[in-house]
């Protein structure tokens, strides 16, 4: 991973592509915990989260049972929703399954028509899209994990009205479906020092098959990421169980566009209260975020409840919500 990722940097280091990739929401980023903190989830998961960022992370899993969901309220009238069941197997691993929703609401089809307007109504229309996946993560040591997840991909734009010439009103017009699936496969390792919680992540996600639509093929949004964590209060002799702060970078290095920067930072108090706050560098909009967290166990059950929010430039803020428990 870490040399393909060098090479590819090399190799497109004066060049930015941008719009050279499809099934975009894939990089929609999933869960409060990790928006929170600036967009820092490589190595920083403990629970069944960790498949939407790198899944290797799932191996380090507390408990036998974890479950999480996720709701984004997004820019546009655009949100998504995750959901995710994670089952430890001890020794012989972690196995997760998980589904994440798309909703783009309602677009107004139209087609040309000699009339006043130019055009005519022909209804609205739904486009959607979702991804299905399940991930198997192992602890081979106390200090090293590795993670596959297998998703299957699936979009659908809605059905085009197509005639032989647009302005030739005796033309035949038909009815053609666009919507495709493909499978993609996301690889992850933690690696864990073992001192003052330093630990180092690497992923390589969406590798895929290219998809046509028409003439034209393009990729899943590959990319490769590292990320780095410590704990800074363990260099002071505080006590953990009130104190705790991980403090983290993260870098990505996607197919269309130049090398993306996140720096964030958790802060939890007496395993009861958490705050977060990251700023994700290189992106057009987005940049500065908050979040915060509820932690409670109640009869061996471990409730979390964690809220974050964006900034996202023009398009003012976007808000996430996430529930989870361990068993």
């Amino acid at each position: 991973i870490a040399i393909a990722c060098m090479l590819f940097t090399t190799a497109h280091s004066d060049i930015v592509k941008k719009g050279q990739v499809g099934f975009r929401f894939l990089q929609n980023p999933v869960s409060a915990e990790a928006i929170g903190r600036g967009g820092l989830g490589l190595v920083s998961f403990r629970n069944s989260n960790a498949v939407f960022w790198n899944p290797s992370g799932l191996g380090w899993l507390d408990g036998k049972m974890d479950f999480n969901a996720s709701y984004t309220k997004g820019i546009a009238d655009i949100n998504y929703s995750a959901m995710v069941g994670a089952f430890n197997f001890g020794k012989y691993g972690v196995v997760a399954l998980d589904f994440v929703g798309m909703d783009y609401g309602e677009f107004y089809g139209t087609r040309f028509a000699e009339n006043t307007e130019g055009y005519i109504d022909v209804g609205t229309f739904q486009p959607s899209a979702f991804s299905a996946g399940m991930t198997y993560s192992q602890k081979v040591s106390d200090r090293f994990s590795y993670g596959v997840r297998l998703k299957y991909v699936y979009q659908d734009l809605g059905t085009a009205l197509i005639g032989n010439r647009i302005d030739d009103t005796t033309s035949v017009i038909e009815s053609k479906k666009y919507r495709h699936g493909e499978p993609a496969i996301d690889i992850g390792a933690t690696y864990d020092f073992l001192s003052h919680g330093i630990r180092f992540g690497a992923v390589m996600r969406n590798f895929s098959r290219e998809i046509k639509y028409e003439t034209y093929k393009f990729p899943m949004p590959f990319a490769v990421g590292f990320s780095m964590t410590m704990r800074p209060f363990t260099f002071f002799d505080l006590p953990p169980q009130r104190h705790d702060l991980e403090v983290g970078f993260e870098t990505e290095h996607p197919r269309d566009f130049k090398e993306k920067v996140k720096f964030g930072a958790e802060y939890c108090y007496h395993k009861l209260l958490i705050l977060r706050t990251g700023y994700m560098c290189n992106y057009d909009e987005r940049g500065l975020t908050f979040g915060m967290g509820i932690c409670k166990e109640i009869d061996r059950f471990n409730f979390r409840l964690n809220y974050a929010y964006q900034d996202f430039g023009v398009f003012n803020s976007v808000h996430t919500l996430s529930l989870g428990v361990t068993k």
